[in-house]
């Protein structure tokens, strides 16, 4: 997801990391090569003991296993001593906790200094690109969205890991490591099974709602009256817009106060564009069974051949301007300006985002975990007096053209991505540092301060299980085989950069009223067929790289099984919702609904 997110506030409870001083703490003369051995030793060790004594509990290991791994950590640092490295990533508050918090635990214990810098995710392409491009090397390290995975194993300027772990990395890599544990290598892994990055932090994109309005026994029976069926979460978009009409028009107010039943964003700005590229046709419907992503349609509407991306169009056997699409921008756009509050249209990601912990939306089709911390604060409209939500997360509601099998949504994952021109020297400290910052010892202590889960274990720790009630739904849905329908972009496409920055300009052409949902899509995938056009002519990108089919008839498309497919006759069926409960329960048995 390239964005502009603002930072999460950390929770209540992570007032710890300033009490326990450990921020402020000095390492002993532990940088100096000619520092005899032994007391150097002895000082790396001392730094680890105080770090996982007064920092990384709670952890999924017991302290002896975590001054092992710590130990590791020493010993393989040795050569790199004294060296300072650079790595950049968003301003998230797990990215936070990593440059205030873990890079001084990691200097004090490997010797190794790390410049851990945060900015915008857009600036971090940038600075991407500018390495890939010049050669030159910018940053050591780079916390990428996975987003760029198929932009990433095409190109060839990319370490890929598996490569790297078993080759030159290999006295850098952490045995204790554990890929297996992680709960987003899918996402990071090319089609040639090689892992090109690892998972640092992820969230996911869901369905947010009041759940203490849900349960009134006057809006249930009011609900019920008008829709013939029960107040719940909604499982398709037909339910969602019920209740969208129901909060908006006909409730109106509650205890005094104006509400709505909706919330978005609308405003041109590049967060518009990652509005919809995270998935937003995918929920539709628009692209075909597969996970992590639909093959041979994503959910951008590119058909891949094999490996190769063959096209956007309807007319090329895409699905970007098929009657899915269409119906997707159509409907966020009646939504948006039928249920949504008046100012919505005119906001950005970052000015919508905190509106529903002001109290007066009655759901969100479209809401990120990364705000979890933010809904969570005391004294907020939607917590409790005893700290519980008012509100709870649940799995987003698909559209009509939606069927088994297929994505339901988006999940955002950064992870450790590292290039070819890093020096080499350079490229082994920085995966030391990477691998810090997810090792057992202290990530899931990060996850408590993040929530931005990527191991299994910490998961299924008794730590998350006593943090559950104050997270409204987080902790049962990352356990629950639900979570594998959320995913990012996948590898049909193979330049994120070029091919992200169509989305917003051609969207808001539709919001303003410029175009209608039809032509904007229609020039987005035409577009895309540009950019994929010039891609294979360059041929840049290898045996993967775009090789478009013919232009055809895109009847001809339409009447294939599968995306792109035929816009239907009725696509609003009848309004099904899922008591919350009941789905909570589903999850806590291991089931995915």
């Amino acid at each position: 997801m390239w964005n502009f997110r603002r930072p999460g506030a950390l929770l209540f409870w992570s007032v710890l990391l300033t009490l326990t001083g450990c921020g402020d703490s000095t390492p002993g003369d532990t940088a100096g090569p000619a520092a005899d051995g032994a007391a150097v030793e002895a000082d790396y060790a001392a730094n680890a003991a105080r770090w996982v004594d007064a920092e990384f509990q709670p952890s999924t290991l017991d302290r002896e296993a975590q001054l092992a791994e710590l130990a590791w950590f020493t010993r393989a640092a040795e050569p790199f001593r004294g060296m300072r490295i650079n790595v950049v990533s968003e301003t998230l508050t797990t990215h936070e906790y990593e440059a205030t918090v873990l890079a001084k635990a990691f200097e004090e214990i490997t010797g190794i200094q790390v410049t851990h810098d945060l900015i915008q995710e857009g600036d971090v392409i940038e600075k991407l690109q500018t390495q890939m491009q010049s050669g030159q090397n910018v940053y050591d390290a780079y916390v990428n969205d996975s987003d760029l995975i198929g932009t990433h194993f095409r190109y060839g300027y990319v370490v890929p890991l598996s490569d790297f772990m078993a080759g030159d990395g290999a006295d850098v890599t952490l045995p204790t490591l554990d890929l297996d544990d992680f709960i987003g290598l899918s996402f990071t892994t090319g089609p040639d099974g090689k892992l090109y990055q690892l998972p640092d932090q992820q969230f996911a994109n869901l369905y947010w709602f009041r759940y203490d309005w849900f349960q009134r026994e006057d809006l249930k029976a009011a609900f019920r009256e008008r829709y013939g069926y029960e107040l719940g979460v909604p499982v398709n978009w037909s339910a969602y817009e019920d209740i969208a009409e129901f909060f908006s028009v006909h409730v109106g107010e509650i205890d005094g106060e104006r509400v709505y039943g909706h919330m978005d964003y609308g405003k041109k700005d590049p967060s518009l564009g990652w509005r919809f590229t995270d998935a937003w046709l995918s929920m539709a419907g628009a692209g075909d069974p597969g996970l992590p992503n639909g093959l041979p349609v994503d959910e951008w509407g590119i058909r891949v051949e094999g490996c190769r991306p063959a096209g956007a169009s309807t007319s090329r056997g895409g699905a970007a301007n098929g009657p899915a699409a269409v119906y997707a921008l159509r409907k966020y756009m009646d939504w948006l300006k039928a249920y949504a509050p008046p100012e919505a249209s005119g906001m950005t990601f970052s000015e919508a985002g905190p509106v529903p912990a002001q109290g007066h939306i009655a759901q969100q089709i479209f809401w990120y975990t990364t705000f979890t911390a933010d809904m969570i604060q005391e004294g907020l409209e939607v917590v409790s007096e005893d700290g519980t939500p008012r509100w709870r997360m649940a799995p987003s509601p698909h559209g009509p053209y939606w069927s088994e099998g297929m994505k339901l949504g988006y999940q955002d994952t950064g992870a450790w991505t590292f290039l070819e021109s890093t020096p080499l020297d350079r490229r082994k400290a920085a995966w030391l540092y990477a691998q810090f910052v997810v090792a057992k010892t202290l990530s899931l202590k990060k996850t408590l301060v993040g929530l931005t889960p990527i191991r299994d274990s910490d998961l299924a720790s008794d730590a998350m299980t006593q943090v559950a009630p104050r997270l409204g739904g987080l902790v049962e849905f990352y356990r629950s085989p639900a979570r594998t329908a959320w995913t990012p972009t996948g590898t049909n496409v193979p330049d994120y950069p070029k091919l992200a920055q169509l989305w917003w300009p051609n969207v808001a052409d539709a919001v303003s009223g410029a175009v209608t949902p039809q032509a904007a899509m229609d020039a987005l995938a035409a577009q895309q067929d540009r950019v994929l056009e010039r891609l294979e002519r360059a041929g840049i990108q290898g045996e993967c790289g775009p090789k478009l089919n013919p232009e055809e008839d895109p009847a001809v498309w339409l009447s294939r099984p599968g995306a792109p497919k035929a816009k239907l006759e009725n696509e609003k069926p009848p309004g099904e919702t899922v008591p919350y409960d009941a789905l909570i329960q589903a999850w806590r048995e291991g089931r995915a609904s």
